[in-house]
């Protein structure tokens, strides 16, 4: 399978190299699918958020993940904010998803952050 057969749905998590904008390159990281499969299928991107350990800094707006076991996540992890458009071709794999307690958490999260 190559990272364009991937079939990719909101929550999925996937590995892939996230932009910053103090570096040059992107280091490879989780990020959650916040785009629907049909979104993702047509455009060939998905639009992500930043998974993180959250070492060193905390936003106001951080969700720590509830249920680690299916997200394929080793350590204890949050969502955060830091939003980034990423091509289907250069996320080699899924590693998991978010648990139906954390989906629903950050579907309001979301709602009011995007839709206020």
């Amino acid at each position: 399978m190559t990272s364009d057969d991937l079939k990719l749905d909101r929550w999925d998590i996937v590995v892939a190299p996230f932009p910053f904008t103090d570096i040059a390159y992107g280091k490879p990281r989780p990020v959650v699918v916040l785009s629907n499969t049909a979104f993702n299928e047509v455009h060939r991107h998905v639009i992500a958020a930043m998974v993180t350990t959250g070492a060193g800094s905390s936003w106001d707006s951080d969700h720590v993940i509830v249920d680690l076991a299916p997200t394929g996540l080793k350590h204890a992890s949050l969502v955060r904010w830091k939003l980034v458009t990423l091509s289907l071709s250069i996320i080699p794999r899924k590693i998991g998803t978010l648990g139906a307690a954390d989906r629903g958490l950050l579907t309001a999260k979301m709602a009011g952050i995007l839709l206020g």
